[in-house]
Parts: structure tokens; sequence; C-alpha cells
């Protein structure tokens, strides 16, 4: 990213955007008129905004960061990137000569971009030399871990007692007892320390008010939670990287020790999932010589983007290290050589009936799994045979996967819908019990890929 003529796209700087609002604030500054000295050069863009002051804002960008792109701005916005930020990159990725290349930034944006360069090589200087402190005392982390163990040991007990309960007082108690019930429990399995357990909790409270069908659903889930329990209960009699699997769906910690892989990655999807406490970004990424999909997961504080931000097109040479456990795909970013910059790389596709096929090989493995990523090759957005429901058939066979029902998705529904126009397309996404949930979409020819989520 540290020419001129490597530019990213206008969709791709407005992925970057924390939300709706400042999407749109931060199109409306795309254009040359509120700035002046923009530049850029390095991997670095900057320049000044004039606002409502006397004074204008001085806004700067580092490209050249892996892990996403880095902002500093002026302003009193307390979004990351502000507007500002957005609408220099817009303006950068117009194309027009709007934003020329210069030999060096001016003394406002140098000193940050130093500053920010001396702490990254210290950090990593650092990394390089002690011990983390974790590891000074290992006699004591492993009584923090046995500690531990048997609070979960304790919560997955009371748990179990929980599920029999209520089965046997029949499932149709959960639709009279309501949501406070199973928040108790939940706070429960937090005090025991096993997020994991708590988490599954209060998905069981939403299930009687699904409409339909939810004894089924919910009979289900308490299945899965009561195999769960047995696996932690029982782990000395699990194989290894099942019970890594057991010790990682309870949500206990640890770390990212698989072999590193060097590779090409391209971003094939980003997207965050928010509650009252936290905000969780998901990126997927394709390895062009491994063949590897890994998934990236960063967290935000309530009300602020997740700071790991790749959107959607861009590549990166880097290392990934994937956490312990059966068929895990989560990896973490590891060193990284060189920056993320715009490709034109697509995965290998797959047809309905073998993403279906993998879903189940991968049960096997983790059957706490809600789905696998997978990429569908010549396939066309249909409608099915439920009314509002619609499918991804194969062009060449008679087979299909319904979409996973989601209303808040029909926006990208539509994008998908209009980018096939009744022709087959490449679609990146997400395969599970529930269905297909469409993430990312290339046209058959050639094209950029059209983000919808």
């Amino acid at each position: 990213m540290t020419e001129q003529g490597v530019r990213w796209t206008a969709e791709q700087v407005l992925a970057l955007a924390p939300d709706a609002s400042s999407r749109k604030a931060g199109s409306k500054l795309g254009a040359a008129g509120p700035w002046s000295e923009a530049g850029s050069g390095e991997g670095t863009v900057w320049g000044l905004c004039k606002g409502s002051g006397s004074r204008p804002y001085q806004t700067v960008v580092d490209l050249a960061d892996g892990a996403g792109p880095a902002y500093k701005c002026s302003c009193p916005s307390r979004k990351f990137p502000c507007k500002h930020a957005l609408g220099l990159l817009l303006l950068w990725a117009a194309e027009d000569g709007a934003v020329p290349v210069v030999a060096e930034p001016p003394d406002w944006a140098e000193q940050w971009l130093s500053g920010r360069r001396r702490r990254a090589e210290s950090k990593r200087s650092e990394g390089g030399g002690s011990s983390a402190p974790g590891s000074a005392d290992p006699e004591a982390a492993r009584r923090r871990a046995e500690r531990r163990a048997e609070r979960v040991t304790a919560g997955a007990t009371e748990l179990e007692q929980r599920l029999a309960d209520l089965l046997r007082g029949g499932l149709a108690s959960a639709e009279q007892t309501g949501y406070g019930m199973w928040d108790e429990t939940a706070a429960r399995m937090v005090d025991a320390q096993a997020p994991g357990l708590a988490a599954r909790v209060r998905e069981l409270g939403a299930i009687p008010a699904s409409g339909p069908g939810w004894p089924a659903r919910l009979l289900e889930e308490c299945a899965l939670l009561h195999l769960l329990d047995l696996g932690w209960l029982h782990r000395e009699r699990l194989p290894d990287a099942l019970a890594a699997t057991v010790r990682s769906r309870l949500g206990l910690p640890a770390p990212a020790d698989g072999p590193p892989v060097r590779d090409r990655w391209l971003v094939l999807a980003q997207y965050d999932t928010a509650d009252p406490k936290l905000t969780t970004r998901r990126i997927w990424l394709h390895g062009s010589e491994s063949g590897h999909t890994r998934l990236l997961l960063s967290y935000g504080a309530a009300g602020r983007a997740p700071e790991l931000s790749l959107p959607v097109g861009l590549a990166l040479e880097a290392e990934l290290s994937v956490f312990p456990g059966a068929g895990q795909v989560r990896a973490a970013l590891g060193e990284q050589y060189a920056p993320p910059a715009p490709a034109a790389l697509r995965p290998p596709g797959a047809t309905t009936a073998q993403a279906a096929a993998r879903y189940g090989e991968a049960l096997r493995e983790d059957p706490w799994l809600d789905s696998v990523p997978v990429t569908l090759d010549r396939v066309i957005p249909t409608p099915a045979a439920e009314p509002g429901a619609w499918q991804l058939a194969d062009a060449d066979t008679d087979s299909a996967l319904p979409l996973t029902p989601a209303p808040h998705s029909r926006p990208g529904l539509w994008r998908l819908i209009a980018l096939s126009g009744g022709a087959p397309v490449t679609v990146f996404g997400e395969c599970g019990h529930r269905g297909f949930t469409p993430l990312t979409a290339w046209p058959q020819g050639p094209g950029d890929p059209v983000t919808l989520c």
C-alpha cells in the first residue's frame, strides 16, 4: 500500500465505518471541497479538513499497519475511524489526483507516524525478550488452572441438575417460567468461570418465544448442552483434540499454539455482532497457497468498533497460527510481511451438496459447531417453496441450499439477487444446520467482491 496507484475501492473504505451514521457522514466528505494540503506516500494518507471552527482538522491514516489502518484526527469524535478519516480515504480512493503522492508528510503527520512506529518496534523488541508475565511462575499458573477447573466442574454439575429438573417437569414449563430462570442460571455459570456455558444457557431462554416448533429446538439445544457438560466432566477419557474443543466451547483460554502458516491471505468477509457489553468482529481469510480458511476474532467495548479491520477484497502476506481443538479454524494473526493490498484473488468453489457434506464431516469433530465456511461456485439465488424463503440452487445440478432466515440481512439478499440477475455467481458464507448465510459474492466474470453483511 506504499504506492498511490494501489488503491482501495469505495466499498472497502466504507466497510471500515463503525456505524451507518459515520458511513453517511464520511461519504459527504469524500470530495475535494473541504480538503487542503492532502497527500500520500509510504503507506500514509493525510490532509486538512475544514470544519465549523477556524482551524481545520488534521487527519492522517497509516495504511501500512498489517492489522488494518490506524487513524489520527484532531476532531473531538470518539469514533474510530471518524468521518474525516473515512472522507480522506474516499478522496484518496477516487483516482482523480485529488491526493497526490508527496515525498514527505507534514510535521504534524510525521510526528504521529514516528511515534506509532517507535512504539511498535519497542513492543516487538519486548516480545522477543523476556517471557510473558503469566509464564513467570509455572507452579502458580498450574494452581490457578486447577482452581478454575474445580469451579467449572461445580458449574457443569449444577447445570446438569437444572437440565434434569427441566426435562422432569416437561418442556412446556419453560414457556411459563420466562427468561428469568435462564438468566439466573447463566449468572451461575459466569460465577463458575464457564462463559461458554453461560452463553448457551442465555440462548436457551430465547427459544420458547421463537415461534412454532420451539419445543423441538429447545430439546435439541438442551441435548447439546448436556453433551458439553459430559464432555467436561469426563474430559480425561476424550482424545486430546476433542478435549481441547470442549475447553474452547466452555470458554477456557488457550494460546494459539499451532504451527505458523505463512501465506497470502485473502479477506473473504468481515462482519460485527454486538451485545450490550461487547462487539465481536469476525474476519474470514483464505490462504491462496495453503488453501486453508481461517477466522480472526477481535473485540471492542460496547459502542466501539474492534481495532482489527481488514475490508473484503484485500490480501495480506502474514503468518497465522490456529488455536487448539478438533477441526479448529480460529487463528491468531502473527508476523506480517506486507501491508494489506487489493487483490483479484478468489477462493475455489464447491457445490451445494459438497457444502452440506463438509458441515456433516465437521460435526464429527465438533458436535457444537454452528457452521463451516464454504465458497459456493455457480449458484443462483431463487425463491424456495416456503413463502418468503430463498435458496441457492446449483446451476449445473438439481441440488440447493436454503438461505438462513434473517430478516435483518434482507438488504444483503437483494444485493445478491441484483448481482446475479438470474445468472450463476460465486458466494462465500457460513453453512450450518439453519441453512447458508451468504457473506460475500462475486460475479461469474471479472468484477469486485460485493459484501452482503
